[in-house]
């Protein structure tokens, strides 16, 4: 990770209108000698027209009109099948084609522009886009989403520029814009989607009617999302980039409510790059069937209690443990700010995990073993490389996730600004990998945590064998903490008593004391694919981690919820038995 020292602030991106269409020229003969797809050849004509033109009215000198010295088109061109059966039925199947277009704008200079602070997620504009190869067309389009996104960026720069004449200084002086050299990468446009569709609705369905062998599961869903998108980026300072992504992934979800009215779901998700990658039939049949028993099985298990004392997290618990409670706070962006809580901003060179953990982020790689993992990408939402990050070594903080914005000590992208269509790309999580050097077998680790039970007088240690989600406060105005859902938590008795199945568990917790508590971890890393949200839209990303121990862990109870179990006894149920008459 190139690091530079606080006051190495020299941007030297465009510095007048004449570098600025040098910058915008240069690269393009050899970019010329590349098969250029239609659209981005639309895309490149229309950014240089419009960034040569902009703010230069002939006649004019009025200080409204001002040149950008920054502009970029990026596009997302997507087919997808979808089919969704509940019940044993299918309930929707359908195809669509889309193509969007996000127009970043800015202007004034990297030191300060009119993304600054609170207002930079105002200069996107985005606007679909004709699904032809339309040159005409897609200019047009291209222009009218150029032109509003002009007027929101000299709105928003003129409040910037008033902002900053009656604010008090900001702690992070750091510039708004990184300067990086431009990146030329034009792979393959992605195909698009094509299914058996009426195989795959049969196999859709089949799952989905598993469902009614289990008369508790009182909703079921089975999704099958297919997508196959291109992302094509093109940049004033002269980056083209074209990169294909493809993503198949199957959910499965089950609903169920106790008996004392608390809801309760499990769900698992299947992801491969493409259809084919996903498991057989008979694998499917299996795992659907074993996500109903043990949903049925959750719904009579007895109610948790408050918990404070050891436990251990399988390694996909693991894995999303560290996403929530970690990983967010190694983002760039969570260390510049007013509003934000800066919970590792002033920790690099130090210890924040123990000394045999060590955390990286590598969207560059695809798979872990057999797993595919959702969150790689070969180029990043502002066209920049994407880059394995070393985050943390041995236990100490080495650097953060970076996008072109800037931060104290930190002046350049490390390829992992990311963004949904429509959002502000922000540094964001791709692949977190945490690797240990204190790892043993599961019967072993088993061991320690009923030792460290006893040692802390306690009845049980607790397992943590899935977890669906969770979430990370970072701002300043809220307790820096962090909650957690599992799904499947045990109680491990010391008194060699079986595991016990409890419901209702919440983790919570703050950060820094969570991190230094882990005392060992299994020898078997496991994946955890998903979608994470955060200011800068929904991303797919990964997680892989291996069982970790931990010597404290405080636990909550989820809300019990004040609804009935069904009155009406689901169709097909068996019906309960008649009571006996009075004799």
């Amino acid at each position: 990770m190139p690091q530079n020292s606080p006051d190495n602030y020299g941007i030297s991106i465009l510095k007048s209108t004449s570098l600025a269409i040098f910058a915008f020229l240069a690269p393009l003969a050899a970019f010329a000698q590349q098969p250029t797809p239609v659209l981005l050849d639309a895309m490149t004509t229309e950014l240089q027209r419009a960034f040569t033109s902009l703010g230069k009215s002939a006649g004019t000198s009025n200080e409204n009109q001002l040149p950008p010295y920054f502009l970029s088109y990026s596009v997302s061109d997507a087919t997808a099948a979808m089919i969704r059966a509940q019940y044993g039925a299918i309930v929707g199947s359908s195809s669509n084609h889309v193509r969007v277009a996000d127009v970043q704008v800015r202007l004034g200079d990297p030191k300060l522009d009119n993304t600054h602070g609170d207002h930079r997620a105002s200069a996107v504009n985005s606007l679909e886009l004709p699904l032809v190869d339309d040159r005409e067309a897609l200019a047009r389009s291209l222009w009218m989403a150029t032109n509003t996104g002009y007027g929101n960026a000299l709105d928003n720069y003129l409040r910037v520029k008033t902002e900053a004449q009656v604010r008090a200084k900001e702690e992070d002086t750091s510039p708004d814009f990184s300067s990086e050299p431009p990146q030329v990468a034009i792979a393959k446009p992605a195909p698009p989607v094509v299914i058996d569709r009426a195989a795959w609705e049969q196999r859709v369905r089949a799952l989905s009617k598993i469902f009614r062998e289990f008369p508790d599961v009182y909703q079921n869903l089975v999704l099958l999302t297919v997508q196959n998108e291109t992302d094509y980026f093109a940049s004033s300072e002269g980056s083209r980039v074209v990169t294909p992504h493809l993503q198949a992934r199957l959910v499965v979800l089950a609903v169920t409510r106790a008996d004392d009215g608390m809801d309760l779901f499990r769900d698992q998700t299947f992801e491969a790059e493409t259809i084919d990658g996903l498991p057989a039939q008979p694998e499917l049949e299996s795992a659907v069937r074993a996500l109903g028993t043990s949903l049925e099985a959750l719904r009579k298990a007895p109610m948790t209690e408050p918990y404070n004392g050891p436990a251990i997290l399988s390694g996909r618990a693991s894995a999303v443990f560290f996403h929530e409670v970690l990983g967010h706070r190694l983002e760039g962006q969570r260390q510049r700010g007013d509003e934000e809580g800066q919970t590792f901003t002033k920790e690099i060179g130090k210890d924040i995990l123990p000394s045999f953990l060590s955390v990286a982020d590598d969207p560059t790689r695809s798979t872990f073993g057999q797993t595919w993992l959702s969150g790689s990408y070969t180029y990043d939402d502002e066209g920049q490389k994407a880059q394995r990050v070393e985050l943390i070594q041995a236990g100490v903080l080495k650097t953060f996730l970076m996008s072109r914005l800037p931060i104290a000590s930190f002046s350049e992208s490390n390829g992992h600004g990311r963004a949904q269509t429509g959002r502000m790309p922000t540094g964001r999580q791709g692949n977190l990998i945490v690797t240990s050097t204190k790892s043993v077998p599961d019967a072993e680790l088993r061991k320690q945590l009923i030792d460290e039970a006893k040692k802390q007088d306690k009845p049980y240690g607790l397992y943590f064998e899935d977890i669906s989600s969770g979430f990370a406060v970072t701002t300043r105005s809220s307790p820096q903490a962090f909650q957690v859902i599992p799904l499947v938590v045990y109680r491990v008795y010391v008194d060699g008593r079986p595991d016990e199945l409890v419901r209702g568990v919440s983790i919570v917790g703050t950060p820094l004391a969570a991190m230094k508590r882990i005392l060992a971890t299994g020898d078997k890393p496991e994946v955890f694919n998903g979608e994470c949200g955060a200011e800068s839209g929904t991303v797919p990303v990964s997680a892989v981690a291996p069982a970790m121990l931990v010597s404290e862990i405080e636990t909550q109870r989820q809300p019990q919820g004040i609804e009935r179990p069904p009155i009406l006894p689901i169709p097909g149920a068996p019906a309960a038995p008649a009571a006996k008459e009075a004799q």
